[in-house]
């Protein structure tokens, strides 16, 4: 690899830090690619369609939960009539948590929904589908980093919050980052403030690994997308018909890891920036760990929460854990 020198003038300070990320996971050993970057306009259509393939089941599952027990978790809320902020990182098109948001505001609860996505789509798309979809309903949207955004947001006048991180959002780092996730989490909120947080469960493994290696192949253009992306917005020039989507599950560690494997030697230019690629060579681009209960129980309590209240779909695949700061 050749030292960084890109003429930093063609890039926005936005694109900045998406190449020194980029740069950085490319030069280490092994190669990574974080999958908060998947979801430019493309992207978000693409994971759309994989929450609709019939072979991902994680989508369907936590719906269920919503539809049938949007009552019993708003009952599992301590205090919901009083004043709080319902704070939801990463919602995606929100057609989970609108239940929950419809249940609220059909209970008269005093809040203020707050969604934070790094995708600047996905919060523009929930501006103009919200008012519409849940009348009355009080928000507003941030773009950014969930922690960035948080600790900007938390220089507002101290009110009890609710952070939902849904959809096996926490299963996308591995078991030590998800850890420091929720321990960091807890340093921005108050005792008694409460998190629902969504886990994907073990279960049998082909079911898992079918979920990120799906029949029609949604789940692999949307990890090709990444390089799409970094050649368009980065002024690159990956090869995408050399790299092919590959998966694995460990059912003994209960990662699962998307990988891009690269088809042949080649040298790929990032704005001026050279990374070379041997045939075979692979780019981790993401995980998604699977929990057991107990194990969820041991990381409430190891991250300064009480794990007060848990929701299970019909084949208890997936677990909507509540957990209250203490």
């Amino acid at each position: 690899m050749t030292s960084i020198d890109t003429d930093e003038r063609r890039l926005t300070t936005k694109s900045k830090d998406f190449y020194l990320d980029v740069i950085q996971s490319l030069t280490e050993v092994p190669k990574r690619l974080s999958s908060k970057y998947f979801y430019d306009k493309k992207g978000d259509s693409l994971f759309q369609a994989i929450m609709n393939s019939p072979d991902y089941y994680l989508t369907r599952c936590e719906m269920e939960i919503f539809k049938c027990q949007a009552k019993e978790i708003v009952d599992s809320l301590i205090a919901p009539t009083l004043d709080f902020e319902l704070i939801e990182l990463g919602p995606g098109n929100c057609a989970k948590s609108i239940h929950l948001l419809r249940t609220l505001v059909s209970a008269n609860a005093s809040f203020n929904y707050v969604p934070i996505d790094i995708s600047e789509n996905v919060i523009s798309e929930l501006q103009s589908f919200l008012p519409n979809t849940a009348p009355g309903l009080r928000f507003n949207g941030l773009v950014g980093d969930y922690f960035d955004a948080l600790a900007i947001h938390s220089l507002l006048p101290a009110t009890r919050k609710v952070v939902m991180c849904l959809g096996g959002n926490i299963g996308n780092m591995t078991v030590v980052e998800s850890n420091q996730f929720c321990k960091k989490l807890r340093s921005y909120l108050q005792p008694g403030d409460q998190c629902i947080i969504g886990f994907d469960l073990v279960k049998h493994p082909a079911v898992i690994k079918l979920a990120y290696d799906d029949r029609d192949g949604l789940t692999r253009d949307f990890n090709l997308n990444l390089l799409t992306r970094i050649n368009r917005e980065l002024d690159a020039d990956f090869r995408i018909d050399q790299f092919e989507h590959y998966c694995s599950y460990d059912p003994l560690t209960g990662a699962a890891k998307s990988y891009l494997v690269c088809l042949s030697d080649m040298v790929v230019d990032i704005s001026g920036t050279t990374i070379r690629f041997e045939k075979d060579e692979c780019i981790w681009t993401e995980i998604s760990q699977k929990y057991s209960k107990s194990q969820i129980h041991q990381m409430a309590t190891d991250n300064g929460f009480i794990h007060t209240a848990e929701f299970l779909d019909s084949r208890s695949w997936l677990m909507d854990a509540i957990w209250t700061a203490v």
